[in-house]
């Protein structure tokens, strides 16, 4: 270069060298190896063409399913390509350390829109400003554990989760899905500790049930999961759950038209679905992990951005549509529009999914009725439950 063009060069490569250890320092303190995770206010991040980052909580992180939630948050899978995101990870004290091994992970993606982690054991932390939870954390049933024993603990952990989203979440933009089981009366419980949230914000995902009903139709019929609609799963998320094919439509036809199998609709698809948990367990000697996230994700994504008019699931508020009792969560098809949900309304019902329908009511309203008996504040909400 010619002496006259040396400064230019000089400023540029200033110029570039400080750029360079200004993203550097960026991603290095993203995340530190503590219990707590400091991250520098939203505005640092944001330019004037940016949106502000979206606050997302996920308890029980460190775990098989919040492990596989995190990064594909973190890609934009969840709330989209233009939405930069703050992780809010929880976990016990004793997993924190594993915990902050999964944030070292996440800033070594290098996510474009990963914009801050908070890795911690304190409840209210972790759902400070929060606009989005999935809540994977439960206590899971042992061997020759009761279902009453197991409904009581949970209560206890999602009493907790309640009372801090009451307190620290953004409850005008805020959305959950409880996905650690019993998943459905966890919902039911957080809520009545979240009373200054509306109940419609707390939901209990039975996509997981919905995605594995409609592989096993597009494998029986030979068609793909995108070409079957109208789909649904009711009530709970236990084997009592009623995989509904009898408004199924699959490339515009009825799906028991195209099945014309009656036989194996009753005997063999619904119990699958209905026990598919158990299958997995007993092939891979652990529970769905993988595929649970990957559903947490289109429930979460769905609600937030529509179903374009389609059916999918989710166990919502009831309001006693179908006859479901009200103040339980129970799954119902529902549709997607503008951030909301509404359950689909006139699906005639016939004498068979009547009788299955009612079935899961029945279990669910027990549950309901077994934590109102051992926590009267939350009867006290729902006195009819009994």
């Amino acid at each position: 270069l010619s002496t006259a063009h040396r400064p230019t060069f000089v400023c540029i490569s200033h110029r570039l060298i400080m750029a360079f250890l200004a993203r550097s320092l960026s991603l290095t303190h993203r995340v530190a190896l503590s219990a707590r995770v400091a991250v520098p206010a939203q505005a640092a991040y944001s330019t004037a063409s940016e949106r502000a980052p979206a606050r997302v909580t996920v308890t029980g992180a460190a775990g098989a399913i919040g492990y596989s939630l995190l990064f594909r948050i973190a890609s934009g899978q969840m709330l989209g390509p233009d939405q930069p995101v703050i992780l809010q990870c929880l976990e016990l004290p004793g997993a924190v350390k594993a915990l902050q091994g999964v944030a070292m992970e996440l800033n070594d993606c290098s996510f474009p829109l990963l914009r801050g982690i908070v890795a911690t054991s304190d409840v209210n932390e972790a759902w400070a400003g929060s606009q989005y939870g999935l809540l994977v954390g439960a206590k899971p049933r042992t061997k020759g554990m009761e279902r009453a024993d197991l409904l009581e603990a949970n209560a206890a952990i999602f009493r907790e989760q309640g009372t801090a989203i009451n307190k620290n979440a953004d409850l005008d933009s805020f959305r959950c899905v409880v996905v650690g089981n019993p998943a459905n009366t966890n919902a039911y419980i957080l809520n009545a500790y979240a009373p200054d949230l509306d109940p419609s914000r707390v939901t209990a995902m039975t996509r997981l049930d919905h995605n594995r009903g409609l592989a096993q139709l597009a494998e029986k019929t030979g068609c793909q999961v995108k070409d079957i609609q109208r789909f649904a799963i009711w009530g709970n998320h236990s084997a009592t759950q009623y995989p509904d094919v009898s408004h199924t439509q699959i490339k515009g036809q009825w799906a028991k038209d195209v099945i014309k199998d009656e036989k194996w609709i009753r005997e063999t698809f619904i119990p699958n679905v209905q026990q598919r948990g158990a299958a997995i367990i007993e092939a891979r000697g652990a529970s769905s992990a993988a595929s649970a996230a990957s559903s947490a994700i289109d429930h979460m994504r769905d609600w937030v951005h529509g179903t374009n008019g389609e059916w999918t699931s989710m166990g919502v508020f009831s309001d006693g549509s179908y006859g479901a009792t009200p103040g339980t969560y129970f799954s119902y098809p529902v549709i997607c529009q503008g951030g909301h949900y509404n359950i689909v309304q006139n699906v005639p019902i016939d004498p068979f999914s009547a009788e299955k329908i009612e079935a899961s009511n029945k279990e669910l309203t027990a549950e309901a009725a077994t934590i109102n008996k051992a926590f009267p504040e939350v009867a006290k909400l729902n006195p009819h439950i009994k």
